[in-house]
């Protein structure tokens, strides 16, 4: 009988281990948020993030990325919650991506508002999802993982417990392959991992979230109770020298005794004891543990403190055998740099990146330059480098409405509130100045049976100090412009007769004539005048289009060059005239050559009036046949001296 049980345990931590190691086969990574963490699956912008991301997060050395999903509202509600099926063809393209990069993906369901608590019902939900989603990605590679429910909280340890195993157990009718992640009550906390229940299933990560100490992670952060907005420079590790006192608006809140504790919880040595809570409850259950979220609030942080509490955490988890995931990628708690355009060539917080241990990327200078040619706002999708940030109060909004004006989708919204927003955010902030002055137009396609409906369309510049507002420049758009007779219609507005409308900046302010088209944040599509009660709007094809802005590109290859080069006009139809000041009496070249580098025409007869070379090219090539549309290189050689100019045949 010794023998047997000694042979039986042997066996059993042999399980325990290899469980162990094949679970722990991703070690750090990062939190892509904001992307399906939306209010149903047809007010997802799928295409915020791309498998371009997915690579660029790979080559910081990343090897897993947790996606937070609204999971229960990717379905049609109760009773069934059925999933609806353009969540899932989303989601089906993501995992695709992961498994061509071979990158760990965890599907966490982030259904989940901390302001509610977690209520014995929310099995309903759980189960139903889980069955579906267990059943559709079953058949995927080992790279895909389950997370049950991120931070249940306000509910005991013992009724979570037992809905989570009801959860497993109805993954397990559909999928005996993939790991699932599980963790406690109480947000997820590492004191709650050790009262969850010897879960059988060999095939679970245990989940734990890091934010301590709190006040320092979360310095600036509005969403809690009470509201810390007003806290700010709180240092990591604790410095009595530059300490902020208590914002008068927290005195007698749970966050003065956390400033008043502040000197022994904020240190290094406490933060290593809390993570020792969740390092010992491994250790126990010989069990594999994983930190779903790490992070500290970007706006009220001091960057070296917040990068020291980084290096802090994340060489500790890794000593001790603990993956992680950052919370988050881009966002308030993301990698790049505050108040960038979070570009991944140009505003990564290298300093960061380093003390975590991910590669770093060569960064460069982003100069913001002058748009020159057509934007897509929205096309089936928002367009590129730009973010859905509609807001509403009510209502429903549709991006993958199916009756469109063209392609396969269109844009609907219905019942929304006054001052609700259709919202495209550019990232980073575009520059209009040069499409405002060579007439380009906004141009969209509308439609709505209600003739007494009306919205605004306005551009909103950036708010740049408290001095400066969010200036509008816009258009009210009405019957007089549109008959809203249930069919699409095209309107077509110049951005030259937009007109000033203001700004709401806490307050209303009237125009000053200060909006800046060299600066714009968002568009937006607003019921100004009225709520959309009963009433159905669709829009297709959002862009800004005119002809494209061929400016005259002069590339010296010497360090002087032509006096008074003049090429016009630009870009052309029939012929473009080139003027210029020699530098030489010999050597005078003029060579016209298309996109591919091949020379189109030299041009022999070149005059001189005055003192200024003047030469013709009437669009034809070598062989007298008049060339297509498109880009052409006009390259002039005088004495030493050789410059380029970028024209346009139209």
């Amino acid at each position: 009988m010794m023998k047997k049980a000694i042979k039986t345990l042997m066996l059993t931590m042999l399980v325990a281990l290899l469980t162990q190691t094949s679970a722990q086969n991703f070690t750090k990574g990062v939190n892509v948020t904001g992307w399906f963490q939306a209010g149903s699956a047809r007010e997802i912008h799928f295409t915020m993030f791309t498998k371009k991301d997915f690579e660029q997060i790979k080559s910081l050395g990343c090897d897993v990325i947790r996606l937070p999903i609204n999971l229960h509202f990717m379905t049609n509600g109760e009773p069934d919650y059925t999933l609806d099926p353009l969540f899932l063809n989303m989601l089906d393209q993501v995992v695709d991506w992961a498994e061509e990069l071979q990158i760990h993906l965890i599907l966490d369901n982030h259904t989940f508002d901390p302001d509610i608590a977690t209520t014995p019902d929310v099995i309903h939900p759980l189960k139903k999802t889980w069955a579906q989603m267990a059943e559709h990605f079953k058949n995927r590679s080992d790279l895909i993982y389950y997370e049950i429910l991120n931070e249940p909280h306000g509910i005991s340890d013992a009724v979570w417990s037992q809905i989570q195993q009801e959860v497993i157990d109805v993954i397990r009718e559909h999928d005996t392959q993939h790991y699932i992640v599980v963790g406690g009550a109480g947000w997820n906390g590492y004191t709650n991992l050790a009262a969850l229940p010897v879960y059988t299933d060999t095939k679970l990560i245990y989940t734990f979230h890091f934010y301590d100490p709190f006040i320092f992670t979360h310095q600036g952060a509005t969403w809690g109770s009470p509201s810390m907005a007003s806290l700010a420079n709180v240092p990591f590790p604790y410095s009595a020298t530059t300490m902020p006192a208590t914002p008068n608006d927290l005195k007698g809140t749970w966050v003065e005794s956390a400033i008043n504790n502040y000197p022994t919880e904020g240190t290094i040595n406490r933060v290593r004891q809390l993570i020792d809570i969740a390092v010992a409850f491994k250790a126990q259950r010989n069990v594999p543990v994983f930190c779903g979220e790490l992070g500290v609030y970007i706006p009220n942080s001091n960057n070296t403190d917040r990068i020291r509490w980084y290096e802090v955490v994340a060489t500790y988890l890794n000593q001790k055998g603990i993956s992680w995931t950052t919370w988050d990628y881009k966002g308030g708690f993301g990698l790049f740099e505050k108040n960038s355009g979070e570009m991944f060539d140009y505003d990564l917080n290298v300093p960061l990146l380093q003390k975590l241990n991910f590669n770093v990327p060569p960064q460069q200078e982003y100069v913001k330059k002058p748009e020159l040619k057509s934007l897509v706002l929205y096309d089936d999708y928002p367009g590129p480098r730009v973010y859905n940030a509609s807001y509403r109060s009510g209502g429903t909004l549709d991006f993958y409405s199916p009756n469109a004006a063209n392609g396969d989708y269109c844009l609907c919204w219905s019942n929304v509130g006054q001052y609700d927003a259709i919202a495209f955010d550019f990232r980073p902030d575009v520059d209009l100045s040069k499409l405002k002055e060579h007439d380009f137009e906004l141009t969209f396609k509308v439609k709505s049976s209600t003739p007494s409906a009306k919205f605004d369309v306005r551009f909103l510049d950036t708010k740049t100090g408290t001095a400066d507002r969010p200036w509008r420049m816009g258009k009210t758009i009405d019957n007089t412009l549109v008959p809203f007779n249930g069919q699409w219609h095209e309107v077509r507005i110049p951005l030259k007769t937009l007109t000033e409308k203001g700004a709401w900046d806490g307050t209303w302010y009237n125009p000053q004539g200060l909006f800046d088209w060299t600066d714009i944040d968002r568009f937006e599509i607003v019921p100004e005048h009225q709520p959309l009660t009963g009433i159905t709007f669709c829009y297709d094809d959002i862009k800004i289009e005119g002809e494209e802005i061929i400016e005259e590109v002069i590339i010296s290859v010497e360090k002087n060059s032509l006096s008074s080069l003049h090429v016009f006009p630009n870009p052309f139809t029939e012929g473009i005239t080139i003027q210029y000041k020699p530098s030489g009496l010999v050597n005078n070249e003029i060579v016209i050559v298309n996109q591919l580098g091949v020379t189109v025409k030299r041009i022999t007869e070149i005059t001189e009036t005055d003192g200024v070379m003047n030469a013709v090219w009437n669009r034809k090539n070598e062989s007298g046949q008049r060339v297509p549309s498109g880009i052409y290189f006009i390259r002039i050689t005088s004495g030493n001296t050789a410059q380029v100019v970028k024209t346009f045949a139209r």
